[in-house]
């Protein structure tokens, strides 16, 4: 089986070396390119065609959120897996509207690198549940809703966990004993409902939500995987760097992430 080949697009070399570090130490997965930039990220997308893009929201020349919608635009089933210093609604929100597969912050990629790549080379989504997201009452826009219009019938929170677990409708209605109608209503019925908009909203409102975890490949929820024994996944992303160096205090890192709201829609809502 061929390897999973992954992308990173970072200006930092420092966190360019402790990302490959991670990714090298997995069975199976190759960094076939590196980026310092956004531009020289999409050739490098059209030159070798990863399987999976780790990429920082904060680059010169072209942030990562605009060569993500060029990446996307060219091949919608691109799978983006951004990193990014801000611990906002509004990172995650961004990436979730633009079609990215997951988010975590940089200073936690030693403990979440590992899980979220391994849950979307399975196909599904990863946003760190570190990165804050709105509240329950509140649709993942942060529209505030009625609790009686967010409450889900005990037949919609069965529908709801299938589909976030990755089902299809047509696997929901055979799964339930439903015509395949029926299960469509019911999907419909929750996005309405919870004011989503994707399966990537459905699937990150039914994690947040304890309705389903974001589990690694051996079935613990991210939080387990990042209180793992798994060698990597226990060092933090200074560890894996090439000197082996990390600040004393262990200090985050303090690089620049462009103001995630300068999309080129104007606004995250």
């Amino acid at each position: 089986m061929a390897n999973f080949r992954i992308l990173i697009a970072d200006d930092h070399e420092i966190v360019r070396q402790g990302i490959r570090a991670i990714i090298e130490s997995h069975p199976g997965w190759e960094v076939c390119a590196e980026a310092v930039d956004g531009q020289e990220t999409l050739r490098k997308v059209e030159e070798c065609n990863p399987d999976l893009i780790a990429l920082d929201i904060g680059m010169p020349n072209l942030n990562g959120l605009d060569a993500a919608r060029q990446i996307l635009q060219e091949n919608s089933k691109a799978k983006i897996l951004f990193l990014t210093v801000y611990d906002t609604d509004q990172a995650a929100r961004t990436a979730m509207q633009m079609g990215a597969k997951g988010l975590i912050l940089k200073s936690d990629a030693g403990k979440e690198l590992i899980g979220a790549i391994e849950t979307i080379q399975r196909n599904s989504v990863y946003f760190s549940q570190k990165v804050n997201h709105a509240g329950l009452g509140s649709d993942l826009r942060g529209n505030r809703r009625s609790l009686e219009k967010d409450t889900l019938t005990p037949r919609e929170s069965e529908v709801i966990k299938l589909l976030a677990e990755g089902k299809s409708t047509k696997d929901v209605a055979a799964l339930l004993g439903l015509s395949v109608k029926t299960a469509e209503t019911h999907r419909s019925n929750i996005m309405g409902k919870l004011g989503l908009h994707s399966v990537s909203e459905l699937v990150l409102y039914a994690v947040r939500n304890n309705i389903v975890q974001a589990t690694g490949s051996d079935g613990r929820g991210s939080g387990d995987h990042a209180s793992g024994d798994h060698s990597a996944g226990d060092r933090s992303l200074g560890d894996h760097a090439a000197d082996g160096s990390r600040s004393s205090d262990g200090s985050r890192s303090t690089e620049s992430d462009p103001v995630v709201a300068s999309s080129t829609e104007g606004n995250v809502a």
